[in-house]
């Protein structure tokens, strides 16, 4: 395959409203030595690429400016250290940014393949939230089979792949969310229990549900005056894990609870992290999670699919709050 020297990427000069994501010409990027060229068939919508666009995440440095952080495609080119034979393969990836656009670069140990369960659309909604949930869920809560877990925003990309992910694993799941629709479709998709904060208490209904013992571990994206109080949603030896603070990145933590139930408050952030453990993490997930994907056993749930040229749509579809799973742009041959 010849590849052209530019390509339309959306990259905002200026932070701003959705109106700034607007497809530009940009140089295509020459794939680093552990790195390969995707000709990117569709790239995931994700929260932090909202913040990015108003200019309130900046990119970790020598991340590109261009927005998107996985995608979908071929691989076209590989760098000096990648296997040649690895050219027209499909792949879906974890980036640090760049899947808004016709070609993005890659690190080689961040692809999984694409199998044939899985449509284009479908793989480029997985790596950020399958290895976020992973990560969180799995490595520092230890999530495992009969545990019970509380995860906030239930309908989010995040949290419709950890039901997903805790049905493969058998987890007992409660999730909150913002309306009864949303938790029918959260029960839909297949967890046990949902909640609707807005009006159910949702420390109570946790208590109600788990019998008074309380679940092993809450993910929480919310931050802010959620955390007090999902430390009381906490069995004996709970684990809270922060991944997100959309109320804030200040808490007041209640000691006594936590030195008497020997609580742990953990939390983590993927995007800034190193290839070596992004890399680790795809080795797991591809022993571990993607043979039940490779089965069908495993799917992103997909909310709805913009071309790259409404990614304005797409930002607006997300702020909305409306959505149910995953937000995805895909390429056309027409741009």
């Amino acid at each position: 395959m010849i590849v052209p020297e530019t390509m339309l990427a959306i990259d905002p000069a200026e932070p701003g409203g959705p109106e700034v994501l607007v497809p530009v010409k940009r140089q295509v990027p020459t794939p680093a030595a552990d790195e390969v060229l995707i000709k990117v068939a569709a790239a995931g919508v994700n929260r932090p690429e909202v913040m990015q666009r108003m200019g309130l995440y900046p990119p970790p440095p020598g991340a590109p400016s261009i927005l998107g952080m996985e995608l979908s495609g071929e691989i076209v080119a590989v760098g000096e250290d990648v296997p040649r034979e690895m050219i027209g393969q499909v792949v879906c990836a974890l980036v640090s940014g760049g899947a808004y656009a016709q070609y993005a670069t890659a690190p080689y140990g961040q692809c999984l393949h694409v199998p044939e369960a899985l449509t284009m659309v479908e793989a480029a909604a997985m790596p950020e939230t399958l290895f976020t949930v992973w990560t969180n869920v799995f490595e520092r809560a230890y999530a495992s089979a009969g545990d019970w877990i509380l995860v906030h925003g239930g309908t989010s990309g995040i949290g419709t792949m950890a039901i997903g992910l805790g049905r493969l694993f058998d987890l007992h799941i409660i999730v909150t969310a913002g309306s009864d629709a949303k938790c029918d479709a959260a029960r839909e998709i297949g967890a046990d229990h949902a909640i609707n904060y807005k009006t159910e208490d949702f420390v109570r209904r946790v208590k109600e549900i788990t019998g008074g013992r309380g679940v092993d571990v809450v993910l929480d994206m919310v931050g802010g005056d959620y955390v007090a109080r999902n430390l009381q949603c906490l069995a004996e030896e709970g684990r809270h894990v922060s991944i997100a603070a959309q109320r804030g990145g200040e808490a007041a933590i209640p000691l006594w609870p936590v030195m008497r139930k020997r609580l742990t408050l953990t939390g983590s952030t993927l995007r800034a992290r190193d290839k070596g453990f992004k890399t680790m993490v795809a080795d797991e997930l591809a022993r571990t999670v993607w043979p039940h994907v490779e089965d069908g056993k495993l799917k992103p749930v997909i909310d709805k699919v913009f071309a790259f040229d409404q990614a304005a749509d797409a930002h607006r579809r997300m702020e909305s709050g409306d959505h149910v799973g995953k937000i995805v742009l895909q390429m056309t041959e027409t741009l």
